[in-house]
């Protein structure tokens, strides 16, 4: 398995905007996808019950990463594929978890949770990094998405407070179930009527049978 390390490495590279980019998602990154899934299930528990109400932690404003976002984005960037957002999407939760597990102390309640989360995200990331060939990562970004990532890897005394926002540790592991679900939809295809998981208004229909719910 390839650790973070390698995997931050090739993740703070470029990418190659070709025709092999559209290919639908790997069939190995279903299983750790759906393995991060069933530990979601237990958001609320560990990322709203264990914390004092309304509590939030200090987040880049770009790491608040929703299906808005990505509609966006993929509205205003032409040319823009999956899996350039893909590895956004990456970049965006590495710093997401860092930040969350930074304000627990050793012993709160949720933060062996929040570890075994962390360590099973290093593997989905290190599966994903594996999946595609190195030639992937060796042509420019888009501007629009080499602007967030700049962001998302400047040093935190560098980032103007300007871009700083607060998030509760609950709605940043929605944001990273909804979008995980959106990007990687072949992983989590219904077994009944097709789903349209990039759409908001899926998310507030309620639970759905084939989704776990959360505890």
């Amino acid at each position: 398995m390839i650790q973070l390390s390698t995997s931050v490495c090739l993740l703070g590279g470029l990418f190659l905007m070709a025709p092999v980019l559209t290919a639908p998602t790997l069939a190995n990154m279903c299983r750790p996808l759906k393995t991060l899934n069933d530990s979601l299930s237990h958001r609320r528990r560990y990322m709203k019950h264990n914390f004092p109400i309304n509590y939030t932690i200090r987040v880049h404003h770009k790491e608040i990463f929703k299906l808005s976002n990505i509609s966006r984005m993929r509205l205003n960037v032409e040319g823009l594929d999956d899996l350039v957002l893909q590895r956004l999407w990456f970049q965006v939760n590495q710093g997401v978890l860092k930040k969350i597990i930074r304000v627990m102390p050793e012993r709160h309640p949720s933060r062996p949770y929040t570890a075994e989360f962390e360590r099973r995200f290093r593997d989905a990331e290190g599966i994903f990094v594996e999946s595609h060939p190195a030639e992937v990562f060796q042509q420019e970004l888009p501007d629009t998405i080499q602007d967030i990532w700049d962001g998302l890897t400047e040093e935190p005394d560098r980032v103007p407070d300007s871009s700083w926002r607060f998030a509760s540790p609950k709605s940043l592991l929605d944001n990273f179930c909804h979008t995980m679900f959106c990007l990687f939809s072949e992983c989590f295809a219904s077994t009944e009527a097709p789903q349209d998981y990039c759409d908001i208004s899926h998310w507030r229909k309620g639970r759905k049978k084939d989704l776990k719910p959360e505890s």
